[in-house]
C-alpha cells in the first residue's frame, strides 16, 4: 500500500454509502462502480478518464483522447464525491490502482492508523 486518501472531515455521513444511480450516472456513481467493480485493477488516471469517456461519449480505450484530456490539468481522486459525501476512502497500491475502503469498516481503521503509507484527505466540501 502506498497512499490512502481518508475520508473529509466535513464528510456528512458515519458509513459508507452507494452513491444513488439514475438515468445518466453521476461522477460518484461512475467511480464507485469503476473501482468497486474491478479493485486495485485501475489507477486513479484511468479512473478518472474514464468517468469522463463514459459521460462525455469518447471511447475509453482511444489513447489520444486519454492524451488530450490529461493534456490540461485534471482533478485527483481526493476531490471526489465518495470521499467527500459518500462516506469511501480510497487505498492506492504501490502500482497506483486503487480500491475502495468503507469509512466504518475495520480495513479503513487499519489503514488510517498506518504510519507505514502516506495519507491524505478528501477535498472538504466547504471552506474551513
Amino acid at each position: 500500500m502506498s497512499t490512502f486518501i481518508e475520508v473529509a472531515e466535513d464528510c456528512p455521513v458515519d458509513h459508507a454509502e452507494e452513491p444513488p444511480t439514475g438515468e445518466r450516472p453521476t461522477i460518484a456513481a461512475l467511480h464507485h462502480r469503476l473501482i468497486a467493480e474491478e479493485p486495485y485493477t485501475r489507477t486513479s488516471d484511468d479512473v478518472i478518464f474514464m468517468t469522463h469517456a463514459l459521460r462525455t461519449g469518447l471511447d475509453p480505450d482511444d489513447p489520444a483522447a486519454r492524451e488530450a484530456f490529461f493534456s490540461k490539468g485534471q482533478p485527483c481522486l481526493r476531490s471526489s464525491p465518495l470521499g467527500k459525501r459518500y462516506g469511501w476512502g480510497i487505498a492506492h497500491d504501490a502500482e497506483g490502482r486503487v480500491a475502495l475502503v468503507p469509512r466504518d469498516s475495520e480495513e479503513y481503521a487499519l489503514l488510517a492508523a498506518d504510519p507505514a503509507i502516506t495519507h491524505t484527505k478528501a477535498m472538504r466540501s466547504r471552506r474551513a
